[in-house]
């Protein structure tokens, strides 16, 4: 399987990343991240620790919609297929609400607005999977869309920033299976909960009373690995994909040893909520061949 990875040098995506470089070596795996240095270092663990030289990274800052662009550019100069994306990268903890250079606050642009990009921009390459195409969004089920102040201007935390871009990832996946129910080259979309915190490098950042916190979490349990995570996303990259197809549309979680569908809110399902979402966003993006995509796959939709 050629697998694209956002955020595959931390949390549940570096976690999906060495499960699929310790799976027979078998796997090609790109890694979208934003750092050149941390990519590397992400690649040479990774070759270590499943003897796979079939890893790269494509640079790409999900702060600069620019970045973006460039990194969709460079994938499909270099790829002619894709079989699965992990939409995972996000931004978590933040002290203060921090602003993107396109004048977007961080967790909806990083979260949410970017990948929206990406994943329009790369349908075509899992089109062409003989493996069966399928993208997973990382997401969690609380949150709401604050339809009058999207980027938070007058009411900010980190956690509402959060949960609105996981609302946003859930309704757009849920558009693109309606969209894609109708087409003859099928392409699956599945929401994912982990049903635990990951332990990640978040932990370096957040303050010292959330750090205490989480320590005492961990000794009862609260918290699984990035290695554990990765063994339970694994399945749903490589599975048949008649098992995926029929997956698709659907928000699932991990429990008692096996995926659990979750029930999603009727505001997700909505077609006018999903379709003012889309709209805004292709707004939002400034990117023309983004909205060729789009009227490409609305032209579908209206058929």
């Amino acid at each position: 399987m050629r697998v694209l990875i956002t955020g595959g040098t931390n949390g549940m995506g570096k976690g999906l990343a060495r499960a699929l470089a310790s799976d027979k070596g078998s796997h090609e795996i790109i890694i979208l991240c934003r750092s050149k240095e941390r990519g590397l270092s992400t690649i040479e663990e990774l070759e270590v620790l499943g003897h796979n030289h079939k890893i790269s990274f494509v640079e790409c800052d999900l702060m600069k919609l620019k970045d973006v662009k460039r990194a969709v550019n460079k994938i499909k100069a270099t790829y002619d297929y894709l079989d699965a994306v992990f939409i995972n990268a996000g931004v978590g903890y933040a002290p203060k609400r921090l602003v993107s250079e396109d004048g977007m606050m961080a967790h909806f642009q990083v979260n949410y607005l970017s990948q929206f990009i990406l994943t329009l921009n790369v349908l075509d390459l899992l089109e062409e999977s003989k493996a069966g195409g399928r993208i997973v969004f990382n997401a969690t089920r609380t949150g709401k869309i604050n339809w009058d102040d999207l980027q938070l201007d007058h009411k900010w935390s980190y956690e509402e920033g959060i949960h609105q871009s996981m609302v946003a990832k859930r309704m757009f996946l849920n558009k693109l299976d309606k969209i894609y129910n109708q087409r003859e080259k099928k392409v699956s979309f599945i929401g994912f909960e982990i049903s635990k915190i990951v332990w990640t490098n978040q932990i370096n950042i957040i303050p010292f009373y959330m750090k205490v916190m989480s320590r005492i979490m961990k000794l009862f349990g609260s918290f699984i690995s990035i290695d554990t995570c990765g063994s339970i996303l694994l399945p749903l990259f490589i599975e048949e994909w008649e098992a995926s197809l029929k997956r698709s549309g659907s928000f699932i979680t991990w429990k008692k040893g096996q995926f659990e569908k979750l029930e999603e809110e009727d505001f997700v399902l909505d077609d006018v909520n999903q379709n003012r979402l889309w709209d805004i966003s292709l707004d939002l993006s400034k990117d023309e061949v983004t909205r060729q995509v789009s009227q490409r796959l609305h032209d579908l939709d209206q058929a």
